[in-house]
């Protein structure tokens, strides 16, 4: 498998730099303090093409592979993962299922305009009964007449306090398990669609999610993603690159703390001498260094795999599972290069410490990434 990037993924990766290190890196500590949506800095994505990067360029997207995205979102997350996580939500969990299974008429009222970062979307599957088990769901889509009429509500929805458009997933048949479940595709400013209060995060405070309520909404036959029933389908599907995303994410986090205690240890100085002439201090960068490369390598493989159209849920699984890991030690051990410092808000590795956590959930826990990966290894 080559790992050698071309031109222009060269390219797309400082372009991202760039606009990471200029832009976003001096508001990142606001935005977490400020709980603040970056509203300027999406818009500057999606003028970038960062917010669509895989939609081909008829549907108003950049039209760039995987490699590119993982890349890209590396780059973002390493300034700021709640900017990171934004673009990956809108890119993988909304702009991809559209493209996927959606209609000529859905990809032109909602795909183009969410590419071009004028819409911004989100997905809506879990629920708060429901998170590992979609089949548990107890949103319901029936149809009456010429329309579907949807009731429930969904949970931890990121994007969706400042979403246009929802990926939306209910169950219309609960006697047919994973199998009943119809996913369509929702304007919030449909009459019964209500957003629930901010939820109150410990990390990615940027990245505004919250609950979305759904009384008795009624959508047109047509706003149907995929087939009536398929709706399982296109959630795991969409899963698959999905972690992809989270995975890069993570890359940026521990890339993060790497530097960031790089460039503390030739600061930092006891008995006379910078710590980074301490073993264990050398011993903590080395360690964060060849993690990270391991991760960005099954990452970058997964990225490969989905580019050549090939079958990736465990390679996806396994970087996501791995990616999130070495985010949330490199985080741990970083605070403890910083020592007392590394433990307040005015350094930046308490942040990278709070934001690593939440990697290991969303998108599917450490738990069922494992079980991906087992069922793959162990299927007949």
């Amino acid at each position: 498998m080559d790992f050698a990037l071309t031109e222009e993924q060269q390219l797309i990766q400082r372009t991202a730099r760039d606009f990471a290190t200029k832009e976003v890196l001096p508001q990142a500590a606001k935005i977490d303090e400020e709980h603040r949506y970056p509203r300027e800095l999406v818009k500057r994505m999606g003028e970038l093409g960062f917010l669509g990067m895989a939609v081909p360029e008829k549907w108003g997207g950049a039209g760039l592979d995987a490699v590119s995205y993982v890349l890209a979102m590396e780059e973002i997350s390493r300034a700021c993962a709640s900017c990171g996580v934004i673009m990956s939500v809108n890119n993988s969990l909304a702009c991809d299922p559209i493209l996927k299974f959606g209609t000529d008429e859905q990809k032109t009222r909602f795909l183009a305009p969410m590419a071009r970062g004028e819409l911004i979307g989100c997905f809506a599957l879990s629920e708060p009964e429901a998170g590992s088990d979609a089949a548990a769901q107890k949103t319901t889509s029936r149809l009456v007449g010429d329309e579907w009429v949807i009731s429930g509500v969904k949970n931890f929805i990121t994007n969706g306090p400042n979403s246009n458009v929802i990926v939306l997933f209910t169950m219309t048949d609960s006697s047919k398990g994973n199998k009943g479940i119809t996913a369509f595709v929702c304007p919030t400013d449909t009459k019964g669609v209500s957003i629930g209060p901010l939820d109150k995060k410990l990390g990615i405070r940027g990245s505004q999610s919250s609950q979305i309520f759904f009384d008795e909404v009624k959508l047109p036959r047509t706003a149907v993603l995929g087939e009536v029933q398929g709706g399982f389908k296109v959630a795991m599907n969409t899963l698959d690159g999905g972690r992809i995303g989270i995975a890069a994410q993570a890359l940026g986090i521990a890339r993060a703390c790497l530097e960031d205690s790089v460039m503390y240890a030739g600061q930092r100085k006891t008995f006379g001498k910078p710590i980074a002439v301490h073993q264990a201090i050398q011993w903590k960068v080395a360690d964060m260094a060849a993690e990270l490369d391991a991760a960005r390598m099954l990452t970058l493989r997964a990225a490969i795999l989905k580019d050549r159209g090939q079958k990736h849920s465990a390679e996806s699984a396994m970087a996501k599972l791995y990616a999130s890991d070495v985010a949330n030690r490199a985080a741990r051990e970083a605070v403890q290069v910083f020592g007392g410092y590394g433990y307040m808000q005015d350094f930046p590795v308490e942040r990278h410490f709070r934001d690593a956590k939440i990697t290991e959930i969303y998108e599917g826990t450490s738990e069922i990434q494992r079980l991906v990966i087992a069922a793959n290894l162990l299927k007949d």
